[in-house]
Parts: C-alpha cells; sequence; structure tokens
C-alpha cells in the first residue's frame, strides 16, 4: 500500500487543480490591482527564525527537521504571515506604508479540524506600516472582495477586538494560567465554566467577564457592550474603533463577536472572520498584530487576512465549464490557423496525434470538422 497517502493529505486532480489556479490568479490579479506586492519565502527556514516573535503559537503545528548543511533544526512553515512579516521589517526595510501579498502551500503536523487538509494553500495579503483603523477597514474589504472573485462570497463577517478581553483580564489580575483558562472558556461559549471560573472575582469584574459570551450580533451590540462593561479606556477606545469600522463598511455583513479571542496571543487588535454557507468553519480569518517585526529589528503596525484554497475550492463546486474543442490529426494550414485563433480566444483545443481517439480525460464537448472549405466547430 505504498501508493496511499499520509491522513489529511490529497492529491488535486485535474478539475479541482485547475479550479484551485483559476481561484488563485484571480485573488492575486485582484491584491495586485490594489497595489499588494507579490513576495515568495521559502518553504524551509531556520526553526528560530520561523517561530520568532508573532510565530510562537505555530511551535505545534510546525513539522522539525535537521539541516544536513548546517545541523542547525529547520521548520517547514505552517503559516506564511510571520515569514512576510520577516521580509517587511528585515529585507525591504521601507519607510511608511507597505502592502504585501503571497500564495503557496503550508503543512500542518495536526488538521486545524476533521475536514481540513494537512496542506493548505494560504494565501493572503499583509498591510504594514498603519495604525489607523482606515488600515482595518480596507483589509476587511479586500478579504470580502477575494472571497467574491474565488466564488464564495461571504455571507456574515464577524469582527472582534481582543483589547477588550485584555484589558479586563489586566483589571482582574489574571495570571498566565487563569488567563489560558479565561480564553479557553471564552473561546468555547463554555457559560457554566465561565460562572464557575469568576466566582473567585470581584463582583464588578466578574459582570464584564460574563458578559462577554453575550455581545453578539448587530452593530447595536456596541452600544450595549458600552453599558455593561466597566469603561476602562482600552474597552472604550476598543469599542470606538469597532463603530468606525462598521461605519467604513456598511455594504458587508458585518456582526460582532466580542468573545471572538482566536488567535489571542498573536493579534492585539480588530479581528475579523468571514463566513460561507458551505462551511461550517470560517473561510478566511484575519486582524491586526502591531508590533510584527520587532523580533527582526524593526517593530512594524501591521494587519491582514489569509484563507486556504483548498478549502475555497471546495465550497465553490460548480461544473467544467465549455469543455474542450478537439482538432483532427493531420490538419493543414488553415486548420493550424484556426486552432491558434481558438487558443487566443481561450479556448481549450487538443490535436489529436496520428491514430489517437478523442482522451477520456479533458470534458471535450466540441470538435473542428472540415465543412464547405472551413474548419466549423460542432457538438461532439
Amino acid at each position: 500500500m505504498n501508493w496511499l497517502l499520509p491522513e489529511y493529505l490529497a492529491d488535486a486532480l485535474p478539475f479541482e487543480a485547475a479550479r484551485i489556479e483559476q481561484q488563485r490568479r484571480s485573488v492575486l490579479d485582484l491584491f495586485r490591482a490594489h497595489g499588494y506586492e507579490l513576495v515568495m519565502p521559502p518553504l524551509i527556514e531556520y526553526l528560530d527564525s520561523l517561530l520568532t516573535g508573532s510565530g510562537h503559537d505555530l511551535k505545534l503545528r510546525t513539522f522539525k527537521l535537521v539541516d544536513q548543511v548546517s545541523g542547525r533544526t529547520l521548520g517547514v512553515r505552517a503559516d506564511m504571515t510571520p515569514q512576510v512579516a520577516r521580509i517587511d521589517a528585515h529585507l525591504l526595510n521601507r519607510q511608511g506604508t507597505t502592502r504585501l501579498c503571497y500564495c503557496d502551500s503550508v503543512l500542518h503536523t495536526m488538521p486545524a479540524s476533521i475536514s481540513a487538509s494537512r496542506e493548505p494553500i494560504q494565501i493572503g495579503a499583509e498591510l504594514y506600516g498603519h495604525t489607523g483603523h482606515d488600515a482595518d477597514v480596507e483589509v476587511i474589504r479586500l478579504m470580502a472582495r477575494a472571497l467574491d472573485v474565488a466564488g464564495a462570497a461571504p455571507s456574515r463577517i464577524d469582527v472582534g477586538h481582543v483589547g477588550i478581553f485584555r484589558a479586563l483580564a489586566e483589571a482582574a489580575g489574571l495570571d498566565v494560567e487563569q488567563l489560558d483558562a479565561a480564553l479557553s472558556l471564552l473561546q468555547a461559549k463554555d457559560v457554566p465554566g465561565l460562572q464557575e471560573f469568576c466566582a473567585a472575582l470581584p463582583e464588578s469584574q466578574r459582570a464584564a467577564f460574563l458578559q462577554l459570551p453575550t455581545l453578539y450580533g448587530g452593530v447595536e451590540v456596541l452600544d450595549r457592550a458600552a453599558v455593561v462593561l466597566p469603561p476602562l479606556p482600552a474597552v472604550t477606545a476598543a469599542l470606538a474603533t469597532l463603530r468606525r469600522v462598521a461605519t467604513a463598511l456598511p455594504d458587508l455583513p458585518l456582526s460582532f463577536d466580542l468573545a471572538d479571542l482566536r488567535g489571542y496571543h498573536y493579534h492585539n487588535g480588530v479581528v475579523f472572520a468571514a463566513y460561507h454557507p458551505g462551511s461550517a468553519s470560517a473561510v478566511a480569518l484575519g486582524g491586526r498584530y502591531d508590533g510584527a517585526g520587532a523580533a527582526f529589528g524593526r517593530a512594524r503596525a501591521a494587519t491582514g487576512f489569509s484563507m486556504d484554497l483548498r478549502l475555497v475550492a471546495q465550497i465553490v463546486g460548480g461544473d467544467e465549464g465549455g469543455g474542450a474543442i478537439v482538432a483532427p490529426a493531420g490538419g493543414d494550414a488553415a486548420l493550424s490557423a484556426e486552432v491558434a485563433r481558438l487558443r487566443a480566444a481561450g479556448e481549450v483545443v487538443i490535436e489529436l496525434l496520428p491514430g489517437e481517439n478523442i482522451p477520456e480525460g479533458p470534458r471535450c464537448t466540441r470538435r473542428l470538422v472540415a465543412s464547405g472549405g472551413k474548419w466549423t466547430i460542432e457538438q461532439v
């Protein structure tokens, strides 16, 4: 059984591979039109570089191996975002705003979910050097447009702000162990467990933590949060930022979830997740991670998003398009000219070899036939 692949890995067969490639081109063209420059980091790096700074949370998801040249430990990237942050901070070293994008495979030691691949095709965009909410607005809108051109327009975009929970945790004086426990309970929406956890906290702080799982819905949630949460400066500032985001994106299906703390140790501002009816999990994730690049010598404001093209291709589905055109073997100059014209117009034309039948693989729906001294197309 040597031909079997490891679990949660799969080949992309012709139709799926063609769909992924079409989506890749469409999304990268969109990024280019918005001024995002393409970068291509290496598949493997020294492990300490991959896991430095913003990459620490990736430790358990990263495959490790020994470099036969240097003897040092290498890692196979599990996320391209830290690599792109390194490029911005260390290699480009530009002043002001920089927009970068990327697309390639990453590898995970374990799948993110029961239906996920351990080799996602990660495509994303990052905006460095701007601290204002306008950068978050740009990236959220770009994420929505990227999903749209890929054929998976989002039905809902959840927006939150990790600064709210961070401010509440600091005010309550939670230690590292308590912080991790509270995060797990909130992420699981485990209200009974959260009530038990908060029993030892002062009344005002207990009430604030217990309100977080209920602060989910439309923009009105922000007004309710301003009433039920303590008026800490960081909480007030975070709610103001979320209101500005909501005002700037009235045409997108935004909702707000103040208990969405995915990537808490990585993000430090606005976070967002896009959903599609064809997937139980988010199809794109993003957020602000100011300080990116500090470990590489230059701290930078940063916000961005990424998505898995394998997942997007699966939920989009669709047919195989118009199909290919078959041209007979041994044609004349007129046939060659017609084949060239059709290919230039975007058609798929397969020129049969001598003795070859219509191929089984491609969906050949039409063929070129000689009629009245001309080559014309007819249905197979």
